[in-house]
């Protein structure tokens, strides 16, 4: 019974780039907003901190970033209709679970506790050094 729960479950997750999601990641939420007849998206930019119901069809994560000097946090659900899409922005290395802490922190600790992390994200792992020598300047 209990795997054909977790089965089910897996089934009814929206997508797979959920799955991919980190603890730490930078991220770019677009969210669906309706003014009266009109329906635009929004973009709310941050790291996420938490991630709860690891084997729900109902995953939530909760994105927190500073604006204008104050931390705002917003707890999404993955699978909610409202969500357009989520785009990676970059990966950092964190070594907890949840980063709770980081409400009492300041950005400049932040900046030393999370380590930006090149590796299978695309982006980051084709940075290249200019002083790199090619073999055709070197003759």
């Amino acid at each position: 019974m209990h795997q054909k729960l977790i089965a089910f479950n897996l089934k009814q997750r929206k997508s797979p780039s959920a799955s991919e999601l980190k603890i730490g990641d930078v991220v770019k939420v677009f969210r669906k907003i309706k003014e009266g007849s009109k329906e635009r998206l929004q973009s709310f930019q941050g790291t996420i901190i938490a991630i709860k119901g690891g084997q729900s069809s109902s995953k939530t994560i909760t994105v927190r970033k500073i604006s204008f000097g104050i931390g705002v946090e917003l707890i999404l659900p993955l699978s909610s209709p409202q969500i357009e899409k989520i785009e990676f922005v970059k990966h950092t290395r964190a070594r907890r679970a949840k980063l709770y802490f980081v409400r009492n922190k300041s950005i400049k600790v932040l900046s030393k506790k999370l380590k930006e992390v090149a590796g299978k994200y695309g982006d980051l792992a084709n940075t290249e050094t200019e002083d790199a020598v090619s073999p055709e300047s070197a003759e």
